[in-house]
């Protein structure tokens, strides 16, 4: 019996027996980590003393403040699972192949194949086949080339965290934005503030700069990434009053017109202060993959998962398996199981069943 992290098909990273996953490369995040450290820790170093002393002591505690959530927020987006979804299991793929989806007369192959639903806002919207993952995706959902895992609500794959930013992830890659944009304007001000004091017991502005020569350093970082980060900020926050994902909005998904008709966002609350509600306050779906569990493949290429002290009504253990020949069915926010029965009854199942349920991840 392995851990289910041990056997998931991506590129991910896991640490701490699955409580944490991260991209391939993380070197962008560490060196991210690194210079937002070092550029921190100089003005703890070189600058709070002396502006303790002259104006308050309070400016220290506030720069830890935003310093720690900088930090906080960073590692949440980088180590969180961003909504991957789990792929098709051998049988799923073989039942969308015998289905009446394929078999048609002028059936084409499944990685060319599209489906249409229709959302409970009454959009027709299509699912391309993910010739990856063996799935139809989900509205919202795009495959990963980099993590190579369908990511729900997938906004971007951002080299500066080392993972995707989706469904569960974002709140936290936006609130690092908004942290960080204010930590580099409060370091940047106060820079200039200490030396601007400095210069006051000087004979000269240059002997102040040669007095701190650290502060220099300080500024001038922030004050080239005070452009881009805040700038970002601006732009996730536009995105998020009109509900819309980076990757919605390069490919204009929302605003093209399809067959004569211009499409509305189905996603959008239809008021800004709603969409950033949601968006940042909402609740947030468990993981797809329940990455610590007890898994073990049995001979027919199954994934039988034991979830740990699940017990029904007539204290029979009950599993649930990712398959679409059982009675679970997931989605975007739930996972339903029932009682699963033993393999040796599985032939005696599949006779009584006509055919598989639909998967249904909207």
């Amino acid at each position: 019996m392995v851990k289910k992290w041990e056997i998931v098909e991506s590129k991910n990273r896991f640490y701490c027996d699955g409580r944490c996953l991260t991209g391939r490369d993380i070197g962008i995040f560490i060196f991210a980590l690194i210079l937002i450290t070092i550029t921190s820790g100089l003005f703890f170093g070189f600058d709070c003393p002396y502006l303790a002393h002259r104006l308050s002591p309070a400016i220290p505690v506030f720069a830890a403040i935003i310093f720690l959530s900088v930090i906080c927020f960073i590692v949440r987006t980088a180590c969180s699972d961003p909504g991957i979804l789990p792929r098709a299991t051998s049988d799923e793929v073989l039942y969308l192949e015998r289905s009446n989806i394929t078999s048609g007369p002028n059936s084409v192959a499944l990685p060319g194949r599209t489906i249409e639903v229709q959302m409970y806002t009454g959009h027709v919207i299509q699912l391309k086949f993910c010739s990856t993952c063996k799935i139809f995706r989900p509205p919202r959902v795009s495959h990963c080339s980099l993590c190579d895992a369908c990511i729900a609500n997938f906004d971007h794959h951002c080299p500066w965290v080392g993972n995707c930013v989706g469904l569960r992830n974002y709140r936290y890659f936006y609130l690092f934005l908004f942290s960080l944009s204010i930590l580099c304007i409060y370091i940047l001000v106060f820079n200039v503030i200490n030396i601007i004091l400095r210069a006051q017991d000087k004979p000269s502005f240059a002997d102040a700069i040669r007095e701190t020569p650290a502060t220099v350093v300080e500024a001038l970082i922030c004050f080239f990434s005070i452009w881009s980060v805040v700038g970002l900020w601006g732009y996730h926050t536009y995105l998020i009053c009109r509900s819309v994902t980076t990757n919605e909005d390069i490919k204009d998904t929302w605003s093209s017109s399809r067959r004569g008709v211009t499409m509305k966002n189905p996603f959008s609350k239809g008021n800004p202060c709603l969409n950033c509600f949601a968006a940042l306050c909402g609740p947030l779906p468990p993981s797809f993959l329940d990455l610590r569990a007890t898994v073990t493949p049995d001979n027919n290429n199954f994934i039988h998962m034991v979830p740990t002290q699940m017990t029904n009504s007539n204290n029979t253990n009950e599993t649930s398996r990712y398959h679409l020949d059982e009675h679970d069915r997931v989605n975007n926010y739930q996972v339903y199981s029932t009682v699963d029965y033993p393999y040796s009854d599985r032939q005696q199942q599949q006779q009584q069943q006509q055919q598989y349920p639909p998967c249904d991840y909207v």
